[in-house]
């Protein structure tokens, strides 16, 4: 794994993370678990939708988090969605097994043309979506029966033709494969993240076996108890 990133001379804020706390603003969230989240030992938070997301909704939750020095990243979901007060890094998805190619080149190109980016913030990562029943799954059409040979190949893809630093795999609702996530980590260089149906300690352990980075989200909004398991293990 390269040093640098992001025309070579930025550093990787992600190189010493280990956990990624998920919050969609979409979904409301106590101040009291916010604080209990932030204070957990994860590393970063994510600001992150599908469904619902609106620059004002994405705002509210950057206002609750801007008390707090914890790095935070914006994932948007559509360029208007996209805020930057408040904001350490915008991590841009490239949806690559979408079979609706506005969620590869098409969305990205219109932000560029339409809006001021402050690209100092601007890191690109590539996602492969592998849960059908998930909702970015079905906005973005992703073809999600891939062998894990395919995986592969799309992670390799993304790091050696597109140079993009992160391979993001995600499940978004439900467990993955530790198969899946043991090859890639023997063959893919780029930075992995993991997404996906963690919710113990034992997941957690499990995944973070192999990938660089795992990313929890949906066992926040249901038990805080289960969450802080995912950190402390």
């Amino acid at each position: 794994m390269a040093d640098k990133c992001k025309d070579g001379d930025e550093p990787c804020p992600w190189r010493d993370w280990r956990h990624i706390t998920k919050l969609d603003p979409d979904k409301p969230i106590d101040r009291r678990d916010l604080d209990k989240i932030v204070r957990s030992g994860t590393d970063a938070i994510m600001i992150s939708g599908t469904q619902n997301i609106t620059p004002e909704k994405t705002a509210m939750l950057v206002s609750l988090l801007e008390d707090y020095t914890i790095p935070k990243v914006l994932e948007p979901v559509t360029p208007e969605a996209i805020v930057y007060e408040g904001i350490d890094y915008v991590f841009v998805p490239l949806v690559l097994n979408a079979t609706d190619s506005r969620w590869i080149v098409g969305q990205h190109v219109e932000w560029i043309k339409r809006y001021e980016i402050a690209w100092d913030k601007v890191i690109p990562e590539a996602y492969i979506v592998l849960n059908p029943e998930s909702a970015v799954a079905k906005l973005t059409r992703a073809q999600t029966a891939l062998s894990i040979a395919a995986v592969v190949a799309y992670a390799l893809y993304a790091e050696k033709y597109l140079h993009l630093p992160i391979v993001y795999i995600e499940y978004s609702g439900t467990y993955g494969d530790p198969e899946l996530l043991r090859e890639l980590s023997a063959k893919c260089n780029a930075s992995i993240f993991y997404g996906g149906g963690i919710d113990s300690r034992e997941k957690a352990k499990e995944m973070k076996q192999y990938a660089d980075v795992i990313v929890v989200g949906n066992v926040v909004y249901e038990s805080m108890d289960k969450f802080l398991e995912t950190v402390q293990f």
